[in-house]
């Protein structure tokens, strides 16, 4: 059963007019009869002649899976990062996995934002900066003693980063906030500022450019022009889990560690996570409709705790009892 789906799966993903017998026989390098056998299933694909036919065809082995058990599903796993060069090829790496589905028409990207996405942490300014070091800390053991303001990342990494981050800007999007999504920045400039490794002045900078942020995106929330759809959750905490939907397929990238995510292609789990998500589309306030008043409310909130930051911060540096 195995072999028939995976079989199938490869005759809708060739060429038109393209036989199977010859593509599985050049992409194995066997003889035109042993590739017939195998297509008429007369002889079983090994093992490695079903790894080879996928690499060579670029295929998804999640489909051996989706017609025969929904209780296994194959997934694809980003590498370790604890470097700035590895943190780069992470970027590459995640813009040449979306650039092919988010090309297509009607595609679509669903965010569930425990934090702020990735995305608007890309653009190489000094919040940016700040994020790729807070990353970085965490995963590189050279920078364990370093200061944010004897960070210098490479021009490489920053281009690298917008890159990625440009994939965004007109993509149609649905992202799912609440309240506390701003929090995990706050607490990295308030942490690191108070471990002597941000100065107050630095610190500041860092809010204002949070807020110039969110300003962004409420500006981008009230453009017509834009494909952006922005939901305010109080009820479900979010997970940063991503769905990217196109005509064809969709993609789930599920975190794991502060960088790294697993994706699958696997079509039970999209439709599963989608139904989830939909519910908490459901349970939420879609803030390009809401009223002004609702709106505000949501926005002042969250300008308000990072008001509340520089407060504290000024407040450090002005008593300096330590």
């Amino acid at each position: 059963m195995f072999q028939t789906t995976f079989l199938d799966y490869l005759k809708t993903e060739l060429p038109a007019n393209t036989s199977t017998i010859e593509a599985v026989a050049t992409a194995l390098d066997i003889s035109y009869d042993a590739a017939h056998r195998r297509v008429s299933l007369k002889s079983k694909l090994s093992l490695d002649e079903s790894i080879a036919l996928a690499k060579y065809y670029n295929l998804s082995l999640d489909r051996l899976f989706e017609t025969t058990s929904t209780e296994f599903v194959t997934i694809e796993k980003t590498k370790h990062i604890e470097s700035e060069a590895e943190l780069q090829q992470y970027f590459e790496d995640s813009y040449q996995s979306l650039l092919p589905l988010l090309q297509q028409k009607d595609s679509t990207l669903l965010y569930s934002a425990k934090d702020i996405p990735l995305f608007y942490n890309l653009n190489g300014d000094a919040l940016s900066q700040f994020k790729y070091y807070v990353w970085l800390k965490l995963l590189d053991p050279q920078l364990a003693n370093k200061s944010f303001d004897n960070f210098a990342p490479s021009p490489s990494l920053i281009i690298a980063g917008k890159q990625l981050g440009s994939l965004y800007s007109n993509l149609n999007t649905q992202e799912i906030w609440d309240i506390t999504t701003v929090n995990s920045t706050l607490k990295q400039i308030h942490f690191y500022f108070q471990a002597g490794q941000v100065k107050s002045s630095t610190a500041l900078q860092l809010c204002d450019l949070l807020q110039q942020l969110i300003i962004s995106i409420f500006n981008k929330l009230m453009a017509e022009d834009h494909p952006f759809l922005l939901y305010y959750n109080e009820l479900h905490l979010m997970n940063n889990n991503v769905l990217v939907s196109t005509p064809n397929n969709q993609l789930l990238y599920v975190p794991f560690t502060l960088l790294s995510y697993y994706k699958t292609e696997d079509k039970h789990t999209c439709k599963e996570a989608e139904r989830f998500l939909t519910k908490q589309l459901q349970n939420s306030k879609l803030l390009n409709t809401a009223g002004e008043k609702e709106r505000n409310r949501f926005f002042n909130k969250l300008h308000a705790k990072i008001n509340a930051l520089k407060q504290l911060i000024e407040a450090t540096e002005l008593l300096d009892f330590e």
